[in-house]
């Protein structure tokens, strides 16, 4: 049977559960789904993001390049860094182009051919102009080896594209682009971990002592992820800016913390895993003036100039700031003076929200405000008890008082700006929820709510809800916080869309319900839940 007219008419919880495994093991190097109205030519995927004045390119080829491609934006010329060691993987940046300018896209090789048909891509306006409007798509937790039982490539392609749809500017993908753990005693040996006998069927083993480009890693890398981005993504995204953050999964392990291990902060081999899956798939974040050159994993010597690869910002025009931030990378483990971020990275988020040279700011960090599911590497110290219910009676293993404080003063900046309407997406929980935060600790937010959103989730398995996996418990609001629920954590794939406007922000939440809904139903979505969120008066 031809894998599309399997799941033509399909019942979608047949997704998960009949998939012939010959099949699936197939699939690790299944080629991009097609888009019959664009010519993919050579081109295996292509992830494009812009600041206003920036274009920084991530592209595959199913062709190696002896010779670097070339890639013409209007009239200037960029001739491609290499960021593999055989040829396929290239990355295109370029500088000093125009706000709010549509620019063609041709991608040749070096010998003239077209590599692809054209494209366009706009960058974002000026800091100072006016736009009257801004839409951004929030999606997580997209990444899974459909071998390994996550939902099918060519639906959350599908899912993708109805988001699509609806004609973002803007796509943020927060975190767990990638689930291959390869340490955690809990995750790395059982369904999605990379020590399993079926992971290493399709890609191989790591050597944790070897250089992760230039030899066999470099090899077992591409087989592990290609399958979660490249064949997922397409060239889909080719004329929608994206922002992809890193969360837990994305190093390569779960947070977990045992007698044995503790897997974060992430270690080298960890980190060298995720530069490197960084540095061909997505785009890292460009500069921003107001975003500090120093702050760590930015400005580095082999990458695009200026970029960071954990701290994120989307400015467009006046009208709205995103503030993109990975809460692994830099994490500390120094007790009741313990991070999540940075010292120097919880600077700049306190100085920005502080700030009112723009109408709309929205934190958007790679671990959830909100809710708990008594995970180890969560803000809170809420554990799971034998109950299956949540506690802090109980002092979780592991977990560090200082990442509560963290949250609580960044929480308490966002609170005190009167100007704005605090909002914080986020992702990870493999939910959808929206919620209102009155109070953490001793900070009283009432008079300035924090509301809080989970975007919804592209790929997650049956095991990865948090009521079905081993908790056994769906996300629940803190117990160290006063905490409205106006969407309660529903457990379905789905995204959610922002429109910015000058005087409100609307967020319209999308689900689709993997057991009761036929594939085909995925291109009709609409709104289950729409949020009108005014702009401050004070």
């Amino acid at each position: 049977m031809e894998r599309r007219d399997f799941l033509k008419g399909a019942s979608a919880a047949a997704l998960y559960v009949n998939a012939p495994s010959d099949l699936m093991i197939s699939s690790a190097s299944a080629k991009p789904l097609s888009d019959k109205n664009w010519d993919h030519g050579q081109v295996r995927h292509i992830l494009p993001t812009v600041s206003d004045s920036e274009i920084l390119i991530k592209l595959s080829l199913n062709q190696a390049q002896k010779n670097p491609p070339i890639l013409r934006i209007g009239n200037q010329v960029v001739f491609g860094k290499m960021t593999d060691t055989q040829g396929e993987f290239w990355q295109f940046f370029a500088k000093n182009l125009k706000p709010a300018q549509t620019y063609q896209m041709s991608l040749k090789s070096q010998q003239g051919a077209q590599l692809c048909q054209p494209w366009d891509l706009m960058t974002f306006p000026a800091k100072d102009a006016n736009p009257g409007q801004f839409k951004a798509l929030f999606i997580s937790c997209v990444g899974g080896h459909e071998a390994a039982g996550f939902l099918p490539n060519e639906v959350r392609n599908r899912l993708l594209r109805r988001a699509l749809s609806f004609k973002p500017q803007a796509t943020i993908v927060n975190g767990d682009h990638v689930y291959w753990d390869l340490l955690s005693p809990s995750t790395s040996k059982v369904r999605y971990g990379g020590n399993t006998e079926r992971s290493i069927k399709i890609a191989g083993t790591f050597d944790r002592a070897g250089l992760v480009l230039g030899a066999d890693n470099e090899t077992v890398l591409k087989k592990a992820v290609g399958p979660q981005i490249a064949s997922v993504y397409g060239a889909d995204f080719r004329s929608t800016p994206v922002f992809f953050l890193q969360d837990d999964h994305d190093y390569f392990d779960n947070d977990d913390a045992f007698d044995e291990i503790i897997t974060f902060p992430p270690s080298y081999f960890m980190l060298q895993l995720a530069r490197a899956t960084q540095s061909m798939y997505y785009p890292e974040f460009l500069a921003d003036s107001n975003r500090p050159k120093g702050l760590p994993y930015s400005y580095a010597a082999d990458r695009p100039s200026g970029v960071s690869e954990s701290f994120g910002t989307i400015r467009f025009g006046n009208l709205a700031e995103i503030l993109l931030y990975d809460v692994r990378r830099t994490a500390t483990l120094a007790g009741p003076s313990a991070v999540c971020v940075d010292l120097e990275v919880e600077k700049w988020l306190v100085n920005r929200t502080k700030s009112n040279d723009v109408q709309n700011l929205i934190h958007c960090p790679s671990n959830p405000p909100g809710w708990s599911a008594g995970k180890w590497g969560e803000f809170y110290p809420d554990v799971l008890g034998d109950d299956k219910k949540l506690s802090i009676v109980t002092p979780k293993p592991y977990w560090q008082p200082g990442w509560l404080k963290q949250h609580d003063r960044l929480m308490n900046a966002l609170s005190g700006n009167q100007a704005r309407t605090p909002l914080v997406i986020s992702g990870d929980m493999h939910s959808i929820a929206l919620g209102s935060m009155q109070r953490t600790n001793n900070f009283d937010l009432s008079k300035n709510p924090i509301n809080v959103a989970l975007s919804g989730t592209g790929g997650t398995y049956p095991g990865g809800w948090p009521s079905q996996g081993w908790r056994k418990t769906p996300a629940l609001p803190s117990q160290v916080l006063d905490f409205s629920e106006e969407i309660k954590p529903i457990e379905q794939h789905g995204f959610t869309l922002v429109d910015f406007t000058k005087d409100k922000m609307v967020l319209s939440f999308f689900k689709w319900d993997v057991n009761t809904q036929s594939v085909e139903e995925i291109d009709t979505l609409m709104p289950f839940h729409v949020k009108e969120l005014p702009r401050a008066q004070g």
